[in-house]
């Protein structure tokens, strides 16, 4: 059973992971969108400053969790505390369906990464729809994207997740310096460089606001029960207040240097900032185009993506394997296989809403009605995850209670933040979530409107 678990083989590699399990299309794709629509480096100060309050408070509690508890998202909670198992249910089945469209989407990279040797086309936007509506083609590669990441999982913590870790984030580190050395010294890239750092404080509205909360809450996998998890691998001794701090940091500096690899060239090349998500798979074929090298850095830049994508998709389904081997004593094999053949079965139909299924909607109480994909990506994104994180945050400081928590945190190191981590779970952050939910869901423009 312990041997099934498996433990971190070194500070470094859990690091590389949890960085891994943040760093993923919310970063590459996500990010520099959202900076788009939401006035530039007005956005990016206030993502900076909720990074530090939800981001560095979230992490540390939900690694305490599991680090305390030494099991998967369901079982800490329920150790901790009887019948509490539901919170840390939220975060399985979160990472369950988030990885059953997440997988579909990781095989788009996939193809992008051919496709930017074999040649798009003109019509930028007419290949994306084409190829996504296909009824067998993005299958093809959503299994290969479901392969592989069931292959490092079934290997293992050390063997499996964390030298494929160690491996994709230093690459993707080096790829990513690359792609913004090439985009920053373009021709009338300067115009998107100032876009992005300058705050225009004008800009700073509720909306932003509410616009990086959510990129915080989602950017940095809170809520999905990852850290839990991956907290249940560590030792005693880790100074968990530290790597707290780090796990952010990193995370945040990808999703700016994203930044500085896509806004400099889509301004260089006369497009909008604002394109919103078609921005990665439209908007940037067509910049690469214009570039000297371009089809290298376009293989380049989706071969980042894809190290990106896959990161996070080991992390997410790492989350459900332990439910199986934990809740169900099952190997590590039996567990991943088990999970893996039912997420592609749920991702087919997730694919096959873009096309050949489209007129198949289901009613949601929104009042909207979506399709298989959408639905996954709204009960996820807008009710399971903020309700995860809420629930968390006052397991901590009303049922677990902070002090334990503080206990738990000591064992590695002195815990130099303990006054205002303990100011921050306990109000700041409860709040914070809670408008992200409201916001979310549509009840806060109900509320203020």
């Amino acid at each position: 059973m312990e041997q099934n678990r498996g433990t971190w083989s070194s500070r470094f590699g859990f690091l590389m992971a949890a960085v891994g399990s943040a760093v993923g299309l919310g970063n590459l794709w996500k990010f520099p969108y959202l900076a788009g629509e939401n006035g530039g480096g007005a956005f990016v100060l206030v993502y900076i400053v909720l990074i530090v309050l939800l981001g560095f408070t979230l992490m540390l509690a939900e690694m305490t969790i599991g680090r305390h508890a030494n099991s998967d998202a369901y079982g800490s909670y329920n150790k901790i505390k009887k019948g509490w198992g539901f919170v840390g249910g939220f975060g399985v089945l979160a990472g369950f369906l988030i990885l059953s469209y997440y997988s579909v989407v990781g095989g788009w990279v996939l193809k992008y990464i051919v496709a930017s040797f074999t040649g798009i086309g003109a019509d930028k936007s007419g290949y994306f729809s084409n190829f996504i509506s296909s009824p067998v083609e993005p299958i093809i590669y959503h299994l290969i994207f479901m392969g592989l990441t069931a292959i490092i999982v079934i290997r293992g913590i050390s063997g499996g997740i964390e030298k494929a870790a160690k491996l994709l984030m230093p690459a993707l580190f080096v790829l990513l310096v690359i792609t913004v050395l090439r985009s920053v010294t373009l021709d009338g890239a300067m115009e998107g460089i100032r876009y992005f750092i300058m705050p225009d404080f004008s800009e700073i509205t509720l909306k932003v606001v509410i616009a990086a909360l959510g990129q915080v809450f989602f950017s940095l996998s809170l809520g999905m029960g990852i850290m839990v998890t991956y907290g249940s691998y560590l030792s005693k001794d880790e100074d968990l207040e530290k790597d707290a701090f780090l796990i952010p940091s990193l995370d945040s500096l990808v999703a700016i240097l994203a930044g500085f690899a896509l806004l400099p060239a889509v301004f260089a090349f006369g497009f909008e900032p604002g394109e919103g998500p078609g921005l990665m798979f439209i908007t940037l074929p067509a910049v690469f185009e214009e570039m000297p090298l371009g089809m290298l850095f376009s293989g380049l830049f989706f071969l980042l993506v894809f190290f990106a994508a896959l990161s996070s998709s080991i992390s997410l389904m790492e989350v459900t394997v332990a439910f199986g081997i934990d809740q169900f004593k099952w190997s590590r094999k039996a567990s991943t296989i088990f999970f893996t053949t039912l997420m592609f079965v749920i991702g087919i139909g997730a694919s096959l809403s873009m096309g050949a299924w489209s007129d198949f909607l289901i009613p949601w109480i929104d009042g909207n009605s979506y399709g298989i994909f959408d639905f996954l990506d709204v009960f996820t994104s807008y009710y399971l995850l903020p309700a995860g994180g809420l629930l968390g945050a006052l397991f901590i400081g009303y049922v677990w209670g902070v002090p334990n928590a503080v206990k738990e945190i000591k064992m590695g190191s002195a815990f130099r933040t303990e006054k205002l981590w303990t100011v921050l779970i306990k109000f700041v952050v409860p709040v914070l979530v809670f408008i992200i939910l409201l916001s979310t869901t549509g009840l806060l423009d109900k509320i203020i409107g």
